[in-house]
């Protein structure tokens, strides 16, 4: 076997080709990034999602019925106020609106029978005196052409005459108007009365219903604002809840892994305090770049912009704290059967 010469020349070629050929093996490891395999490592923070519970009323608190560290459920009575200031204004709203009722019911319904024949007897009765009127006017007219009778006697048988009439038509006016009933406009400002007593009513009913404060989800309390006896400004918290579920993360994903990812593809989330690996998806990737955060942690540290998203985890436990830093593995190419709903 002859030994094969290599010229300077030669050598220098490949050299010169094995120092290319391991920068470039170089750059694409670096190109690869996070990722590992056909996987994708993010970082992000376990979302803070809290309540601050208030009462929607002013008053003064009853009850208290939980502590710092108390789990509740969705619905459950956490807290009270004095309620009779607010049950004697439904009482009050009741009977306004009792009154309305009765107010309408009578202008339905007209005057009353009795009030008809009243206004009949009046009719009867201008009508009598309107007729003796009349002949008392003739007899005087007849005795003034004779002189018997002075002009006042017939002018003042005359203003008595027609003094008669006009009551005569005011008394048939009266049983008219009695016989038809009320208006229809008395009838529809009857009914707006109705309305705003009916709708004063529903308010003091839902300001009853505001003294107790109900639990909105699951959840810890992580703060007691107020003690019983002490006065609660509507609006103002006496509860803090930390909700339990759903649990999110917030992660950043880079402009050039951006395209590996899409909303409804499984990830893997770990934290450093568990070897517990969680489940999740993405639900939400922001349309809108910004700055990488100060409290994302990665390997490199990049000014670089990234893009916001949101990953439903979906067996969480306690040990997932809020605002606890995890990395998440994005399974590219990996999709659930439902896509997340980025909440």
């Amino acid at each position: 076997m002859k030994n094969i010469r290599l010229s300077g020349t030669t050598k220098r070629i490949l050299i010169i080709a094995a120092v290319i050929v391991i920068i470039g093996a170089g750059w694409l490891w670096m190109q690869r990034g996070s990722r590992d395999g056909d996987a994708l490592n993010l970082y992000g923070n376990v979302d803070i999602r809290e309540v601050q519970l208030a009462f929607r009323q002013s008053g003064r608190v009853a009850q208290m019925l939980f502590d710092e560290g108390d789990h509740v459920e969705p619905g459950a009575h956490m807290a009270t106020l004095d309620a009779q200031p607010f049950e004697e204004a439904l009482a009050a709203a009741d009977a306004a609106v009792a009154a309305a009722q009765a107010d309408l019911d009578k202008l339905r319904r007209g005057l009353r029978p009795q009030e008809i024949a009243q206004a009949q007897e009046a009719l009867n009765q201008a009508l009598a005196v309107a007729r003796d009127t009349e002949r008392n006017f003739d007899r005087q007219s007849q005795l003034l052409a004779s002189g018997a009778a002075s002009q006042k006697t017939v002018d003042a048988a005359r203003t008595a005459r027609d003094q008669a009439a006009a009551s005569v038509k005011a008394a048939r006016a009266a049983h008219s108007q009695a016989a038809e009933g009320f208006r229809k406009e008395d009838i529809a400002a009857g009914q707006a009365r109705l309305a705003a007593a009916q709708a004063a009513r529903a308010q003091a009913a839902t300001a009853l219903a505001d003294t107790v404060l109900l639990a909105p989800g699951t959840g810890t309390i992580i703060a007691r604002v107020r003690e019983p006896g002490s006065m609660a400004v509507s609006q103002s918290p006496v509860y803090s809840l930390s909700l339990d579920a759903p649990v999110y993360v917030r992660a950043y994903v880079g402009e050039p892994d951006l395209g590996r990812i899409a909303p409804g593809m499984r990830v893997r989330v770990r934290s450093d305090s568990s070897d517990k690996l969680y489940q999740g998806q993405i639900g939400f990737i922001s349309p809108r770049a910004e700055f990488t955060p100060k409290t994302v942690e990665t390997t490199d540290l990049r000014t670089d912009l990234v893009y916001r998203l949101r990953i439903v985890v979906t067996n969480a436990d306690a040990a997932l704290r809020q605002g606890m830093p995890v990395t998440i593995e994005v399974v590219v190419g990996q999709t659930s059967g439902a896509r997340a709903k980025g909440r």
